[in-house]
């Protein structure tokens, strides 16, 4: 066993050395992996709070209606012509269903799914 390396042998390999090339990469893909998420997360919250506002404006303007007129509006569009309602049509589709004219209405706000994504 000599002490002296032969020029001409060549060096061992450590058996994880190449894995230290990949850590830039794989540090890259998980910090890319959060902030989607995080983005994502932001957007779903974003969303259910539009859909909040929108039940709180829809609930408010019908009351308003009955309060001014002494009847719940007949249909949704009598809603947005005379009391102003504004929503995106392409994110939630209103499901406006009158009962009477002395019964509060019943709606139901649904997020369409092609409306983020």
């Amino acid at each position: 066993m000599s002490i002296y390396r032969n020029r001409f042998e060549r060096n061992k390999q450590i058996p994880g050395a190449k894995l230290i090339y990949l850590l830039p990469l794989l540090a890259f893909l998980l910090l890319f992996i959060l902030f989607y998420q995080g983005v994502n997360s932001v957007s779903d919250t974003t969303l259910e709070k539009q859909k909040e506002s929108l039940e709180t404006a829809l609930t408010r303007s019908i009351t308003q209606c009955y309060a001014v007129e002494g009847a719940y509006p007949p249909d949704l569009t009598y809603i947005e012509e005379h009391y102003g309602l504004i929503y995106d049509k392409d994110l939630f589709f209103v499901d406006y269903q009158p009962v009477g004219s002395n019964i509060m209405p019943d709606f139901t706000i649904i997020t369409k799914s092609g409306g983020q994504d």
